[in-house]
């Protein structure tokens, strides 16, 4: 084990901390915390993702984008990780390699960094192959407060890009199924561009990433908290043509479909077109889209107009409709 780490997890994520080689890490607080002008935030994630290597990304670099992202979502700025490897006996010291150095990868990209970690082996067909736990640290802005029990009626809703890419990159590579696809998943850290999007609409009410249970269950999510009701405008949702082809070849809603890269944001009305133009500014916002309105509604529904001019309900998803998904 003590080969194992110094051999594949230090020499790929070494940094100052991890290198201490203690079983925690010391860290000096940012200058907004020991100035008592920010707050701490805390996330963790767990990462049992089927197949471990996907099209755009692999088991590694979602671990690390999935806990960045959560961090991000408060608007805040995220530091430091954590990262727990749950390994099967037997499992390809190669594969492995690849997805440290993923990880790796991913952090740097992120401007994070991994300080400290731990490793466990299972026995032979008790751990298929490869699970990760990461935990995640950062800072947040004293004066930003962003909360999924925000929303305020006549709020624009706005997303980054197209929906359900990465449910369909996972779904495309389980045997089971055997269809093939272009789409990779969309998987990527989205701390950079959630930075510009708060300094261009200042007056965020939420930003949530609608990862298991898709647009769908995060919207449904937070109309609860709100007390509000959410309309979508089906023509300005932004769906790439294979996800649409995929969605109807399996009898899925897009909206159910999980994203990796994503977050929904919600802004007052005057602040939205401001805010539009900045997430198309970033390379990971260049097909953002305003796809609805927060109403006034003692339900709390989620409605969708149609191309036809009606409406549905957007509801939750009843089971999983994917599992092991990230």
């Amino acid at each position: 084990m003590a080969q194992l780490i110094d051999d594949v997890f230090a020499a790929a994520l070494g940094n100052p901390y991890l290198d201490q080689k203690n079983d925690q890490a010391v860290i000096d607080l940012p200058e907004a915390l020991s100035q008592k002008k920010g707050r701490l935030i805390l996330s963790t994630d767990s990462f049992v993702i089927s197949p471990l290597f996907f099209p755009g990304g692999d088991i590694g670099s979602l671990a690390v984008h999935g806990t960045v992202n959560d961090l991000a979502m408060s608007g805040g700025t995220p530091l430091y990780l954590t990262a727990g490897f749950i390994l099967e006996e037997g499992f390809p010291l190669a594969d492995l390699q690849k997805i440290v150095h993923s990880m790796a990868q991913a952090a740097e990209e992120a401007g994070v960094q991994i300080v400290t970690g731990d490793t466990k082996v299972v026995e032979k067909g008790k751990g298929d192959g490869l699970f990760i736990n990461t935990a995640g640290v950062g800072v947040v802005p004293q004066t930003l407060s962003l909360s999924g029990d925000k929303l305020q009626v006549g709020d624009a809703v706005l997303i980054n890009g197209t929906i359900g890419d990465h449910g369909i990159s996972i779904l495309s590579q389980r045997d089971a199924l055997g269809f093939e696809t272009e789409i990779k998943s969309d998987s990527s850290a989205l701390n950079g561009l959630i930075a510009d999007m708060i300094e261009s609409a200042p007056d965020i009410h939420c930003l949530r990433d609608p990862t298991r249970g898709g647009v769908a269950a995060t919207l449904n999510e937070v109309a609860q908290q709100s007390g509000v009701g959410i309309v979508l405008q089906e023509k300005a949702l932004p769906l790439k043509s294979a996800v649409i082809g995929a969605c109807e070849l399996l009898g899925i809603d897009p909206l159910h479909s999980a994203n990796e890269g994503k977050v929904l944001a919600f802004c007052p009305a005057a602040q939205a077109e401001a805010l539009l133009a900045c997430m198309r500014q970033h390379p990971l916002g260049q097909e953002a889209a305003l796809i609805g309105h927060v109403i006034d509604d003692p339900h709390h529904f989620v409605q969708m107009e149609t191309s036809f001019g009606g409406r549905r309900i957007v509801d939750w998803l009843v089971g999983e409709q994917l599992p092991r998904i990230c």
